[in-house]
């Protein structure tokens, strides 16, 4: 599918509005971000080939440098280094100490690296897309990225198609059915003998479930609805106790992960932010329709989650309380968890 607007049209469209984003440049102009970055071929911008492994393993040379990982309604950003890759046939890790991220290679389809100028400034970044031309994710240089570095990875990965357009595949349609029956007695069954939360997935797919369904489903020893304010709520509460946390943000490609306090907590209109030095956070908190305390056993104690979901019944944004290895979750997130407002039963998705 290739866009319907010619390159020049859209290198047009950005000179008319030059402060508007380019993700809403892109959707105002009914195109996909990807196919507005692709019109910038030649233009600062160079497509890159997506030998995943080896970029990935190259990344380390960059030095420290911004990783940002996003959905419709969050977007997670970490500086740090991509250090300790470990490939992996389905689903690669990089578990570095400020970079941790679950990738998902075969959703990594499109690749460029893009070059923005800012006054007398250049802004570097490498992003990444989906085979619908969705946004994966993306790198930006930091004043101390090792720019020789940048530029040699660069043309490694060279992309010998350098035109401007870009031809994608069309998104599928939805196939989640509403009306899709599951034992919920099978469910609470296996939900009870989990003993690793990463589990549940097998779960969910074992049960043919999306979930949402099944944090609706499971009852309220698992699983209770808590007020959509909550988040914030959390958020600022573990700023006041210094309490460690973990946020994972993702989407069908990547997952990104912050372990440790955060403390600058700030609503800017829409915008529910962390703004701490070595991480940003910026939630959508309008497209909050759903949040979840979660509870799921292990072989260590239970583990609970705060999961927020938008209108769709999509995962936003997760949070848990840091564990120390080996030990039951910490009491000041339980204790947090149990006094978040909870949604009447009678009201509850």
């Amino acid at each position: 599918m290739a866009n319907t607007l010619e390159p020049v049209a859209i290198r047009a469209a950005q000179a008319d509005n030059p402060k508007m984003r380019a993700r809403d440049l892109a959707t105002s102009l009914g195109i996909t971000e990807a196919e507005y970055v692709a019109a910038w071929c030649g233009e600062g911008t160079s497509r890159l080939r997506v030998d995943f492994d080896l970029i990935f393993t190259a990344l380390e040379g960059l030095g420290e440098v911004m990783a940002l990982t996003r959905n419709d309604s969050a977007v997670h950003e970490k500086i740090g280094i991509y250090d300790k890759f470990h490939p992996g046939k389905h689903a690669a890790m990089m578990l570095g100490e400020t970079i941790d991220m679950r990738m998902f290679a075969k959703h990594w389809v499109h690749a460029f690296a893009v070059e923005t100028r800012d006054g007398d400034n250049v802004r570097h970044s490498l992003q990444f897309f989906d085979a619908h031309g969705e946004a994966v994710h993306k790198i930006h240089s930091r004043p101390s990225t090792d720019l020789g570095a940048w530029r040699d990875l660069v043309n490694v990965f060279s992309h010998e198609d350098q035109s401007a357009s870009l031809t994608l595949e069309a998104k599928p349609v939805s196939k989640k059915d509403p009306k899709a029956e599951f034992s919920v007695d099978e469910l609470r069954d296996r939900w009870s003998r989990m003993t690793d939360t990463h589990q549940f997935v097998f779960i969910l797919k074992k049960l043919g479930i999306d979930r949402i369904d099944a944090v609706r489903s499971v009852g309220e020893e698992y699983a209770w609805q808590i007020d959509t304010s909550a988040v914030g709520s959390m958020l600022r509460l573990s700023a006041n106790e210094k309490l460690p946390i973990m946020c994972f943000v993702g989407n069908r490609g990547c997952i990104q992960i912050h372990s440790g306090p955060v403390e600058t907590i700030k609503t800017m209109g829409p915008w529910l932010n962390v703004l701490d030095p070595g991480f940003n956070l910026h939630l959508r908190e309008d497209n909050v329709k759903e949040v979840w305390a979660v509870r799921k056993p292990t072989d260590k104690g239970h583990v609970t989650s705060l999961e927020a979901y938008d209108a769709d019944g999509e995962l936003i944004v997760q949070f848990f309380g840091k564990r120390v290895e080996g030990q039951d979750e910490r009491d000041g997130w339980r204790m947090i968890m149990e006094q978040l407002p909870r949604v009447p039963s009678e009201r509850a998705a």
